[in-house]
């Protein structure tokens, strides 16, 4: 029996395997061949306080299914537009290999996924794991051209080096910036009690971020943000789920209240698609355990699907 909506099984979300959106999965990652590829970096080493983030992309995948009724893309009344349709080729390329206690190991798996992804051409989307796995991600666009990184996040994750931790989950903005691809990097979300000191927010300055708080970047709206963004900028975007209010997404490892809420995130994410191109994704910190209701996996899952839906129909739009 085939998998058609119309014709073959029926083919519920709660049924068969776990893949993102049960989507195919692709073992062999010298052999992809999609616009697409999702890869696991279930990592979370790099935590400064509760672990639990390793479990994300497992949770993540599950959530996902919700959303994978096997209509040919996902109509929307709103924007009149049919978002991911079967021409959207998505892929799963399952989890880059996890060693424990190795962090250097375990992150050159990550960028070995992503590169692999980048090879076939497909966009690379990570889910994660901590905010650490960003740094392999980034890695792997060495020689892929400029990109100009968009982070939402209740964190500045601007740390130089503390107590010889250069990789860890507070640490990845600060590494790449250090990259030659990457010219510069706007900052949304940024909050209240943060991971970095006052310097590094001078440091980031100077080294070329745009940081906004929540209710900076309120005052200016979702478009208003994004236009800050250089003009003609290719977009690698990283988005750290403590960035939502936690009373939307309380499954992290590092909640902070007076986050974003649902619709200015994917209002921001809408603006980006339409205006940039967006050449890599990665979502993070994920901790199901923390979050019994299962929403902060939803709400990632969720984010991921639109962002994917957003990204392919501006590009189809030319």
């Amino acid at each position: 029996m085939t998998n058609n909506y119309d014709t073959g099984r029926l083919n519920l979300p709660f049924v068969g395997i776990s893949t993102f959106g049960k989507r195919p999965y692709v073992e062999d990652w010298s052999s992809l061949d999609a616009d697409v590829a999702i890869l696991g970096a279930p990592f979370d080493a790099g935590t400064q306080w509760r672990s639990g983030a390793r479990f994300g992309p497992r949770a993540v995948r599950e959530a996902s299914t919700l959303f994978s009724f096997g209509h040919a893309g996902a109509y929307d009344h709103e924007d009149d537009a049919t978002y991911l349709p079967e021409t959207v080729r998505i892929v799963d390329m399952g989890d880059a290999d996890i060693i424990h206690t190795d962090t250097e190991g375990s992150h050159a798996n990550i960028e070995a996924g992503v590169r692999a992804a980048l090879a076939a051409g497909a966009l690379p989307v990570t889910i994660g794991g901590d905010h650490s796995v960003n740094i392999p991600c980034i890695r792997a666009f060495d020689g892929q051209g400029d990109i100009h990184i968009l982070q939402i996040d209740a964190h500045l994750d601007f740390v130089d080096e503390r107590h010889g931790v250069r990789h860890g989950h507070g640490n990845p903005m600060r590494r790449a910036v250090e990259q030659p691809c990457v010219t510069g990097l706007t900052q949304v979300g940024i909050r209240n009690v943060s991971s970095t000191a006052k310097e590094g927010y001078a440091d980031a300055r100077a080294m070329g971020s745009d940081i906004l708080s929540v209710r900076q970047a309120r005052a200016l709206g979702p478009q208003g943000v994004i236009d800050r963004i250089p003009t003609g900028a290719r977009l690698y975007i990283t988005i750290d789920i403590d960035a939502f209010c936690p009373s939307i997404a309380p499954g992290t490892g590092t909640p902070s209240h007076g986050g974003f809420l649902y619709y200015h995130v994917l209002e921001m994410l809408q603006a980006a698609a339409r205006r940039h191109e967006v050449v890599g994704v990665d979502l993070v910190e994920v901790a199901p355990d923390y979050d019994p209701t299962g929403s902060t996996a939803i709400l990632a899952a969720q984010v991921l699907m639109n962002l994917l839906g957003f990204v392919f129909h501006a590009r189809s739009r030319g």
